[in-house]
């Protein structure tokens, strides 16, 4: 495809990749620095690339979750920081296209992100919860057409960069923890004080600092739906989906140096086969189990979605906790193998084989969300739940 062409071709695929062409340019700046990669995120909205999801009838592009899981895929082999951003926009964003026409408000909110190509931060952990986000210490106040909500909230996902920030919080003072509502808060609508620095392992970019989160406003922008419908009816497999779409551009750029690397090697082993090219081919077969994970993931959450019962059933929340950890565990088995290939030179940073950023990030994975916590709920489930083991679904 000539230059012209490819300069007016504006397909999913192609937008995400001029946006991932920006995103690799500063990955390593945004990586040593720990900074918000502003660059990237300017290029999504300058493609417009955080509306996708919203139905075409109110602003959007009505894009399937399998194409906004490839375009996670597509930053993810670029920063895995401004794909992680990218990822947790959209299932903050889910929470409105699944949820938000049942109130005006957040229809009309809804079609204001693609609009304007907000960016939607997230707030749903807090200071002794210890990162169960389906429960809650705080609590919203409504006071007639008003709602006040005051959270420390140890992680709030690139809250000082969110356009406004979706948090949540137990319905009122008298409910129990579990009883939870979230709230739309524009930025204008709170004050951050911040309590903890985002100085991590990996992830860097995603700058989550912990605030305290001040915020009052209109009572109409909490959510009408509780929020343990949302998480799961649209928020567990959208984390879980996205999430490792995101792992798996990670695990296919490793797996793409490796490549490159026993290439090279090839073309001065004169005709002998390389020492790393059985672990690439271990590798590529355990990332095809990763794709093949995602998108039976995707295609289960596709057919429950016709179906409200299913959707919030056990069988369904453990087959989506199942896609979380296997593609979790199984990055990081890739990468390994992928640095075993590329030896000294994927160890060493600044290299065209350097995979520290990739393994670094990766790490995060079974962290986000914990995954002794999920094998824990799967667990209990299970107790009563008996496992669908019918291909046929």
């Amino acid at each position: 495809m000539s230059f012209a062409a490819l300069a007016t071709d504006n397909t999913l695929a192609t937008r995400a990749q001029r946006v991932a062409a920006v995103a690799a340019e500063f990955s390593d700046t945004v990586d040593a620095e720990g900074r918000f990669p502003k660059e990237a995120v300017d290029a999504m909205k300058a493609e417009r690339l955080l509306g996708i999801q919203v139905p075409s009838a109110h602003g959007g592009e009505s894009a399937s979750l399998l194409e906004i899981a490839e375009v996670c895929s597509i930053l993810g082999q670029a920063c895995a920081s401004s794909a992680m951003i990218f990822a947790m926009h959209h299932i903050k964003l889910s929470s409105l296209v699944e949820h938000g026409e049942e109130s005006q408000w957040h229809l009309g909110f809804m079609q204001e992100v693609a609009g304007r190509q907000l960016l939607l931060g997230s707030a749903t952990t807090e200071g002794g919860i210890g990162g169960n986000l389906r429960n809650s210490i705080c609590a919203i106040e409504i006071d007639g057409a008003t709602c006040r909500l005051e959270k420390d909230a140890t992680v709030i996902s690139y809250g000082s960069q969110a356009d406004a920030i979706l948090i949540t919080s137990r319905a009122n003072a008298d409910a129990a923890p579990s009883d939870q509502v979230m709230t739309v808060f524009r930025k204008g609508q709170y004050t951050l004080e911040q309590t903890h620095v985002w100085d991590t392992l990996g992830m860097r970019g995603t700058c989550s600092d912990g605030f305290l989160f001040k915020g009052e406003a209109p009572a109409e922008q909490v959510f009408q739906k509780p929020f343990a419908e949302i998480a799961a009816q649209s928020m567990l497999a959208t984390c879980h989906l996205l999430w490792s779409g995101v792992w798996f551009g990670i695990a296919t750029d490793a797996v793409s140096r490796a490549q490159s690397f026993v290439r090279a090697a090839a073309r001065k082993s004169a005709g002998q086969v390389p020492p790393g090219a059985l672990h690439l081919a271990e590798a590529s077969n355990l990332l095809q189990l990763v794709k093949s994970n995602l998108l039976s993931g995707i295609r289960t959450y596709e057919d429950a979605k016709a179906d409200g019962e299913k959707l919030s059933s056990m069988s369904f929340a453990i087959a989506m906790n199942n896609i979380k950890i296997a593609s979790s565990q199984t990055i990081l088995d890739i990468i390994n193998k992928a640095m075993l290939i590329c030896g000294i030179m994927g160890y060493k940073n600044g290299t065209p084989y350097s995979l520290g950023r990739h393994l670094r990030d990766a790490h995060s994975a079974q962290l986000m969300i914990s995954n002794d916590r999920i094998l824990a709920n799967s667990s209990t489930m299970l107790l009563v739940q008996k496992p669908d083991f019918s291909l046929l679904g």
